[in-house]
Order: structure tokens, then sequence, then C-alpha cells
């Protein structure tokens, strides 16, 4: 029972973070008045919190290693709450988007602590459902953003609902330092010491191997799609251009979570019995994220709300899709270098989301504010970033499984030779 304890204390910490990474994206409007800013400047907001986060994910690697779980878990909860106390209060734009890169900064290292805490308190067997339960459970997050944040900050105003957030981190902070401990037996989780010059060096081999890639290329076409809508342009998006009340909006993001757990679980199972399909899986999830856009960007007027559902639960299936892309590190690189790989493969959606975040911004901006017209021509820059995964997956698709048939041949010429 303690491993289950300690797993769901920290479980815990990340679905706080998730929530202080998405409660931007629900009250994007209020913020845009608040900071009396237009879409463009809005959009940096969250950018810069998605630069720090896929920028931080190596040195926060190397911290997780040096100083274990606990540490940073409890280090990540404070500067999130530090940032978002700072957005209560604060009425200026550039400490407002200071605060927002320390809410990045805190949420780069949550996700990998609570991941390196479950090989040490869980058996060989339950590693694989565990670290699935992780991604998927933390989602939850953003259903406390869409939901209970949204109503709190309609009902009591921008402050409150910040520092409301910022309690939350408090409490999480205080219950990790009495329940989570990085071992059974109490001590640090520590690694081997690689200083920084060394895994500069391995930062070039660990990329050139093709499973890398396509790690990368599956974690940039299947995620960034939701992740944009959750974090910054979705809420206004249904609100201002489809004309759904605040609360429907936030009944889909809720929406999102639960089809996201749904497929996770299914693509788990999926993945472990056909490892071999993983890639057709991914290209499939990409090809339905593309026509659940393409129906809805092509109507003239507002889509229904049975349609925009629809979109929603379509999108969502690109978050647990993106898992795939770290079993692709995980098959192809070695243990030595399987953090760095597995930073890698977390950039590649991240940087498409951000790519599509600022831009999206600044065609709004340009195409005089956010409306019906401006946000059907915003989306349709996601079919570009669609086009270059695909080509990357099936390039590095190939290169992959040439190396796997060499690998196959010089294990079964070394067996004749014994």
């Amino acid at each position: 029972m303690r491993p289950w304890i300690v797993w769901a204390t920290g479980l815990l910490a990340y679905i706080v973070a998730v929530l202080d990474r998405t409660t931007l994206g629900v009250s994007g409007l209020d913020a845009a008045d608040r900071f009396s800013t237009g879409p463009g400047l809005l959009s940096t907001f969250v950018v810069l919190q998605v630069v720090v986060y896929a920028g931080a994910q190596i040195p926060a690697g190397l911290l997780l290693d040096r100083f274990g779980s606990r540490a940073l878990i409890v280090s990540g909860a404070a500067l999130m709450a530090s940032g978002q106390l700072v957005l209560a209060f604060t009425d200026s734009l550039p400490t407002a988007i200071g605060a927002r890169a320390v809410v990045g900064l805190g949420d780069a290292v949550t996700f990998i602590s609570v991941l390196r805490l479950v090989p040490y308190w869980f058996t060989p067997r339950q590693v694989p459902l565990v670290t699935q339960l992780t991604g998927i459970c933390g989602q939850l997050g953003q259903v406390l953003s869409a939901l209970p944040f949204l109503a709190l900050l309609s009902a009591a105003g921008w402050t409150t609902a910040y520092l409301s957030v910022a309690a939350v981190g408090v409490i999480t902070i205080v219950l990790v330092l009495l329940i989570v401990k990085n071992t059974p037996d109490g001590g640090r989780d520590r690694g081997d010491s690689v200083s920084v010059r060394e895994t500069l060096a391995g930062v070039k081999t660990v990329w050139l191997r093709p499973g890398t890639r396509l790690g990368f290329f599956t974690h940039m076409g299947t995620q960034f799609s939701v992740t944009v809508f959750a974090l910054m342009w979705g809420v206004p998006y249904l609100t201002v251009a489809q004309g759904q009340p605040a609360t429907v909006a936030g009944a889909l993001l809720t929406v999102s979570v639960v089809a996201a757990i749904s497929a996770g679980v299914l693509i788990g199972v999926f993945t472990g019995r056909h490892p071999h399909r993983r890639s057709r899986l991914v290209l499939a999830i990409i090809a339905s994220n593309c026509l659940a856009w393409t129906v809805v960007l092509a109507l003239p007027v507002r889509a229904p709300l049975w349609l925009l559902t629809v979109l929603v639960i379509v999108i969502s299936v690109g978050g647990p899709g993106s898992m795939v892309g770290f079993d692709f590190a995980r098959t192809f690189n070695p243990s030595a270098t399987l953090g760095t790989a597995q930073g890698m493969v977390n950039m590649g959606g991240f940087i498409a989301s951000l790519l599509l975040m600022q831009t999206m911004g600044l065609i709004l901006e340009a195409a005089g504010g956010m409306s019906f017209a401006s946000f059907r021509i915003a989306w349709t820059l996601q079919y570009l970033i669609w086009a270059v995964a695909v080509v990357g997956i099936l390039v590095t698709r190939r290169k992959a499984r040439r190396l796997l048939a060499q690998q196959d041949d010089r294990i079964l010429l070394e067996g004749i030779e014994r």
C-alpha cells in the first residue's frame, strides 16, 4: 500500500503542475483585459512558458540525477506557486510574463521527477502500467482549470482564482515533504555522475539514432494540436469564434481529458500487443486529427456543438498518442542515454506547439482580433506541422527498420558462430 501512497502524492504534484500549466489557457480573455494586450502579446505568455519547459528538459534530468525526485518535486511546486502568486496580484505585463516563465520552469522538473519514483517503488511488471497511469491521470489538472478554476475566476475574479491555485501548490509541497521518499529505504535515487560536457557531447550521437528522431516526429505530429487548444486558443476559439458559453467550453475541455484517459488505456494495450504497428497507429492518429479539423474549418458558419465535441475528442487522442514517441526512444537507445533521448522526444511536440501558438497570435492580431474568420485562417497553420511530422516519421521509420534488421542479422550470425 505504501508505494501507491507515495506515487499518489507525486501524482498530485503533477496534477497541480498541469493545473498551473493550463490556467492561463482558460483565462485568456480575462488576461487580455487585465493586461490590456492583444492576441499577439497574449500568446507570448504561454509561448514563453513552453520555451522554458522544453529548454529545461535536459538540465532538469541532470538535477534529478543529482538531487533525487523529492527535492525536485518540492522545488517545482515552489516555483509554480510563486509564479501563480505573482500573477494573482500584478497588473504589469512584463512581470506577468516573467511569472509565467517561472511556472514553466517548475512544470519542467515535475513530470520526469514523478516518473523517476516509479521504478523504485514498484515491481518491474508494474512499472509500465503505473507510468501510463501517471501520464493519463495527470491530465486531471486540466479538469481542475476548466471547471473549478474557471468557475472561481468568473465568480470571484482574477486575484482570488490565482491566489487559490498558489495555495494548492503550497499544500502539495507540505504533502510531498511528509510522504514522498526517493526510495523505499529512504536513500537518494542517485545514478552515476555525468558532467554537462559529457552530456552535450552525447547529444549528437543520441539524435543521430533513427529511433530518437522517429520519437521526436511522433511526438510533434500527435501532441501539438490538443496542446495549443488546451493551453491557449481553445477557450477563446469556442467562445468567441464558435459562440459557445464559457461553461460549455469548460465542459468540452473536461471531455478532452476523459477522451485522453480512455484513449491512453487503449493505446497502451495496442502498443504492448503490437509493437511493430506503433508507427501505423501514430499515422492514423495524425490523419484523424487532420480530418476532424478539415471538416470544422471547411464550414462557412459556426459548427454545431456535436461536431465541436467530436473535434475535441479526436484531437485529444493525440495526447496519449504522443507517448508512443517515448517507446521509440526506449527501443533504440541504451539506458545510459535514455534520459537525453526522452528529453529530445519531449521537445518535439512542445516546439511545434509554441511555434503554432505564437504564429496564431500574430495572425489573429493582423486579422483584426479574435473572430470566426481570423481563427479559421490561424488554425490552418496546423497542416504545415502535420506535413513535416509525417515526412519525418516516414523517413526515420524506414531507417529504424533497417537498423533493426541489421541488428537481427548480427544476432543471428553471432548465434551461428557460437
